[in-house]
C-alpha cells in the first residue's frame, strides 16, 4: 500500500459512499461504525500489486474507485488474468458458498494476485463482516444478483476469448492493450475548424477521422469520412459550417489499459470503426477497426502447443516457431517492449517446459524424482525479459536444506545430474554454453539455500572484481520454475543478506564511477575512440549495462529483488527514490537502447552475420543519433544519482 495519507474530506465522502452500498444500506449509524472498525479502507497506487486469497478468511475486495486487474497463480508461477475490476466491483464471491457453510475454501493450489491499473480505493470486507450482512435478506438478493451477474460476465469473456482463439489463434500471451495497438499521436482539430479545412487534414493524413479537442486540448467530439458525406455532401450543406456543427459528441473510448478483446467488444456491440484512446484526460492516440484486425496476433495456438508438446528431438522447431512470431511482430511494427513482453513469455515456457522434461529424463534413466523441493532461476537478459533472439544461458538452482548427512550426499548428486540435464535441454533448444560457466551444472551456481547464503556472504566480504562480476549477473535473477514455497524462502533470505552487504553495494557502485557515461560535447561524433575513430557506439557497453547496474543497486537499497528492469522503476518510483518525470524519462531511455539493439542484432540475423551491439553513427539517419543522444544523457543521469548515494 502507498505511503498516501488521506484528507478528512475524502475519507468522509468514501464512508458515505460505502454506508449507501448495498452491501451496508440500511445499517444504523453504530452498526456501520463497528462493521467499519473490521474493515480496512486504503489507498493504492498505480501498478500496485496485492496478493489477496490467501485464506477465505479475507473476505470480499470492493474497488470503490479506480481500476484493478485480477490473476491467477498457479503452483509454478504461471500468472494468467482472470478478469478486471471496474468501480464498484467486488471480488471474492466464490467464498460466499464457504460463508454459508456448503463448500470448502475454493482456491487451493492457486494465488489471486490483484494488481492496480490506476490510482484506486478499496476496501477489504472481512468474512466475519460479510457473514454478519448475509443475514439481511436484502444483502443476500444482492449478493445473489451480482453473483449471477459475473457468471454471465465470465462466460461472456471467456467465450469471446475462445472465439478470438479459434479463428485468429489468440491466447493469454498474446493479450494486447490498447496502448499497444493505437496509433499516436491523434490528429485533432479545434472546435471551430472549417468542414473543408477538416477534410483536407484527413487527406493530407491518409485518415478517415479526426478527433475534436477544445482550447485545453480535451476530447470533445470526433468526425469521420461518414460524418462529412452524410452531414455535409448529403444535405448539400455548405463547407463553411465547423467541426462543432457535425461531430459526434462524447464518442466511445478507450483506456490504453483495455485489452484487445474488451476493445473488439466496443467496435462490435456500438457499431463504430474508430476508437479514441484516452489516458485520464488526456488524449493519447487512436485504434481504428481495420488497424485491430490486421495487427492481431498471428498462430499463438500452434506456437503454444509446438511448446508444449515438444520433446528433447524437436526442440529445436520450437525456436524457428518463435522467430516466426517475432518475424511478425517486428513487420507489424509493435513497440518494443510490448514485443518483448510477448517474446519472454514464449521463452519462459520453452525454459519451464526444458527444466520438466529435464526431471522426467532423469526419472527415465532411473533417478527418481527431485529428493526435496527445488526452484530454478534465470539470469541475464532471459531474467531482465529482454531476450531477443536466444543467446547462452544463465542460471541456477536452489534447493532445500538438508541435516541428514547421508542424504545431502544423495541430494547434492541428484542436482548435479539435473543441472547438466537442463544445460544439455536448453542447449538442443539454441542456447549456447555461458563461456563464463554461470549455469545451474556448475556446483557455484547451484546448492541449498544454507549454501547460497555462506556464497553470498563470501562475495559481500570479499569485494573482488570477479565477486562483484558475478554480483551484478546474479542480482538479475528471476524465479521461473519449482517450488514457490522455497521461493519466497530464498528471496527473503537473498533481502536478509544484501541487507548486511553494503560494503560490496558500495564497490559495486564504485564500479560505476570508475566507467562513467561519455560527456557530450560538439556532438555525438566525439564521443567514442575505436581505432582512433569517432564513429560507433556500443549499445550494451554505454548504455544497456550502466542502466542494469544502477537500477539493481539501487534496487537492493530499496529491498527490491528479482524483478525486472521496467519493474524496478516502478518499485523505485513508489519507494520515492524516484519521481515519476525521472522513471518515465529513464523508462523512455530503455526503450530506445533496446529497439536500437534489436534492430541491430534482428538485421545481422536476417544477413547471417554475427551478431554485434556496435552501432556505427554512419548507418543511422540523424534523428536516430540525436535520440541516442538524448537516452545517454538519461542514463548518465541515472549514474550521476546512484553516485550521489556514495
Amino acid at each position: 500500500m502507498s505511503d498516501y495519507t488521506m484528507r478528512e474530506n475524502e475519507r468522509v465522502a468514501l464512508y458515505q459512499k460505502i454506508h449507501d452500498h448495498p452491501l451496508f444500506k440500511g445499517t444504523s449509524e453504530s452498526e456501520f461504525i463497528t462493521f467499519m472498525t473490521d474493515c480496512q479502507l486504503k489507498h493504492y497506487q498505480q501498478s500496485e500489486k496485492i496478493v489477496y486469497f490467501k485464506t477465505p478468511n479475507e473476505g470480499l475486495f470492493l474497488v470503490l474507485e479506480g481500476k484493478a486487474e485480477v490473476f491467477i497463480e498457479s503452483e509454478k508461477g504461471l500468472s494468467v488474468l482472470l478478469e478486471v475490476l471496474q468501480e464498484d466491483e467486488i471480488i471474492g464471491f466464490s467464498h460466499i458458498a464457504h460463508y454459508l457453510n456448503q463448500s470448502v475454501y475454493p482456491i487451493l493450489k492457486h494465488r489471486l494476485d490483484l494488481e492496480i491499473v490506476e490510482n484506486s480505493y478499496c476496501l477489504q470486507i472481512p468474512a466475519s463482516v460479510v457473514k454478519a450482512r448475509l443475514k439481511d435478506d436484502a444483502v443476500r438478493e444482492y449478493v445473489l444478483k451480482e453473483i449471477a451477474l459475473r457468471l454471465g460476465s465470465v462466460y461472456a469473456s471467456l467465450g469471446e476469448q475462445v472465439k478470438l482463439g479459434d479463428e485468429w489463434g489468440k491466447s493469454e500471451p498474446f493479450v494486447r492493450r490498447a496502448i499497444d495497438l493505437m496509433s499516436s499521436p491523434a490528429i485533432t482539430v479545434q472546435l471551430t475548424d472549417s468542414v473543408k479545412d477538416i477534410a483536407n487534414v484527413m487527406i493530407k493524413n491518409s485518415i478517415s477521422s479526426v478527433m475534436v479537442v477544445d482550447q485545453n486540448e480535451q476530447l470533445v467530439g470526433i468526425i469521420t469520412e461518414k460524418d462529412l458525406v452524410e452531414r455535409v455532401l448529403g444535405q448539400g450543406l455548405p463547407n463553411s459550417l465547423c467541426a462543432v456543427d457535425i461531430m459526434t459528441l462524447k464518442p466511445f473510448i478507450a483506456s490504453p489499459h483495455d485489452h484487445y478483446y474488451e476493445i473488439l467488444s466496443i467496435f462490435y456491440k456500438n457499431g463504430i470503426k474508430h476508437l479514441p484512446v484516452v489516458d485520464g484526460h488526456a488524449l493519447i492516440g487512436v485504434i481504428t477497426f481495420q488497424n485491430l484486425i490486421s495487427k492481431r496476433d498471428r498462430g499463438a495456438m500452434g506456437i503454444l502447443k509446438t511448446i508444449e508438446e515438444s520433446s528433447f528431438d524437436n526442440l529445436p522447431v520450437v525456436k524457428e516457431a518463435i522467430y516466426d512470431v517475432l518475424t511478425s511482430l517486428i513487420g507489424d511494427e509493435i513497440s518494443t517492449i510490448h514485443t518483448l513482453e510477448i517474446i519472454t513469455k514464449l521463452y519462459d515456457r520453452l525454459a519451464r517446459h526444458c527444466v520438466k522434461l529435464a526431471v522426467q529424463s532423469l526419472d527415465k534413466k532411473g533417478f527418481g524424482l527431485p529428493p526435496v523441493a527445488f526452484s530454478w532461476y534465470q539470469m541475464g537478459s532471459g531474467a531482465r525479459g529482454e531476450q531477443f533472439m536466444l543467446t547462452d544461458q544463465d542460471h541456477f538452482l536452489v534447493y532445500a536444506d538438508i541435516t541428514d548427512v547421508q542424504k545431502k550426499t544423495l541430494v547434492e548428486d541428484y542436482f548435479s545430474l539435473l543441472g547438466e540435464e537442463i544445460v544439455q535441454h536448453l542447449e538442443q533448444v539454441g542456447y549456447a554454453r555461458c563461456e563464463g560457466k554461470m549455469m545451474a551444472n556448475e556446483e557455484i551456481w547451484r546448492g541449498s539455500i544454507s549454501e547460497w547464503q555462506q556464497r553470498l556472504q563470501e562475495w559481500s566480504i570479499k569485494a573482488t572484481d570477479e565477486h562483484i562480476l558475478l554480483g551484478y549477473n546474479f542480482l538479475s535473477f528471476r524465479f521461473l520454475f519449482g517450488n514457490v514455497s522455497l521461493n519466497k524462502a530464498f528471496i527473503t533470505m537473498v533481502q536478509s543478506q544484501l541487507k548486511n552487504a553494503q560494503t560490496f553495494l558500495y564497490y559495486m557502485a564504485q564500479q560505476e564511477q570508475n566507467k562513467p557515461i561519455p560527456q557530450f560535447e560538439q556532438s555525438l561524433f566525439s564521443l567514442f575512440k575505436t581505432r582512433g575513430r569517432l564513429d560507433r557506439i556500443d549499445i550494451k557497453l554505454h548504455a544497456l549495462f550502466p542502466m542494469h547496474h544502477c537500477l539493481q543497486i539501487l534496487g537492493v537499497l530499496k529491498n527490491l529483488t528479482n524483478q525486472t528492469p521496467l519493474q524496478l522503476l516502478d518499485g523505485l518510483v513508489q519507494t520515492g527514490e524516484f519521481s515519476v518525470g525521472f522513471a518515465n524519462d529513464i523508462r523512455h531511455a530503455y526503450e530506445v537502447a533496446l529497439k536500437a539493439r534489436i534492430q541491430l542484432s534482428w538485421k545481422k540475423h536476417l544477413r547471417g552475420e554475427m551478431s554485434s551491439t556496435e552501432i556505427k553513427f554512419d548507418s543511422i539517419r540523424r534523428w536516430e543519433r540525436d535520440e541516442l543522444k538524448t537516452m545517454l544523457k538519461t542514463v548518465q543521469s541515472l549514474q550521476a544519482h546512484l553516485l550521489a548515494k556514495l
